[in-house]
């Protein structure tokens, strides 16, 4: 098993409960928000990710945010929206692409040397345990101003990525937000992300999610991985809803064109 190693850290000395990821000029309060991460809330900014702490109630969900992802819906939920994205290849990804897989999304960004790394490593070993063809991981970046296509290529050369199987997104963050919302279910703001991965059926419906820094409910989520695999692959419909228009495509600063 290829064996993965954690970026370099800044030399420059992190404060207490936090990672530092950024020169101060980019480690400002840009983005930093809480958001629920498995029961608790997590403080996530462009300096780094900090331990859950308990807030109070009033204080534990803005109201913009999306509601929670159920472990596992009793119900499939309603299909992913379109939309079109650029990948660790400077590529235009194309969420119609995933018409008739399986895949998990997630969100994170590439300076986190911390938890955001941990969640990859859960989504890489997943990857290398269920080696199904019709398996895909797509995982958008939440700092697309600093994560380029050259950026999220070198990241996921780390994670020996098979990137035929595992895409790495960038973009406009307007789009990325209102994918990571309306979609994933998942909050994100620019460096503050969720550490949940969720599952979408061959049909492009949301089935569950689960945390990705908990070992035990990675266990659950491949186990709800393998379920939806399982399921019958006849008659399926377009990954998204063909009466919607696909979110416009969104090269970031910086991408090849």
């Amino acid at each position: 098993m290829p064996r993965v190693t954690a970026p370099a850290m800044s030399p420059r000395p992190a404060a207490a409960g936090s990672h530092a990821s950024r020169p101060p000029s980019l480690a400002l309060v840009v983005g930093a928000a809480f958001f629920l991460s498995g029961g608790g809330l997590a403080l996530c900014g462009l300096a780094g990710c900090g331990s859950p702490r308990r807030l109070p109630i009033s204080a534990q969900r803005p109201s913009d945010e999306p509601e929670p992802v159920p472990a596992v819906l009793e119900e499939p939920g309603e299909q992913a929206r379109p939309f079109v994205l650029t990948d660790q290849a400077g590529e235009v990804f194309d969420s119609q692409s995933l018409a008739g897989k399986v895949w998990v999304g997630s969100v994170f960004f590439a300076n986190c040397p911390g938890p955001c790394f941990r969640e990859n490593q859960a989504l890489a070993d997943m990857l290398r345990e269920i080696d199904s063809p019709d398996l895909r991981v797509v995982s958008l970046t939440c700092d697309p101003e600093n994560d380029t296509p050259e950026v999220l290529r070198r990241y996921a050369e780390r994670f020996d990525a098979d990137t035929s199987r595992w895409k790495f997104l960038t973009g406009d963050m307007e789009t990325i937000k209102t994918i990571a919302n309306q979609s994933f279910r998942l909050p994100a703001e620019v460096g503050v992300h969720s550490e949940r991965g969720v599952v979408f059926d061959r049909q492009g419906r949301l089935r569950g999610g689960y945390h990705l820094l908990q070992a035990d409910r990675v266990d659950l989520l491949k186990k709800l991985v393998r379920e939806v695999l399982d399921e019958p692959a006849d008659d399926q419909p377009s990954a998204t809803p063909a009466a919607d228009t696909p979110l416009a495509p969104s090269i970031p600063a910086g991408a090849d064109r």
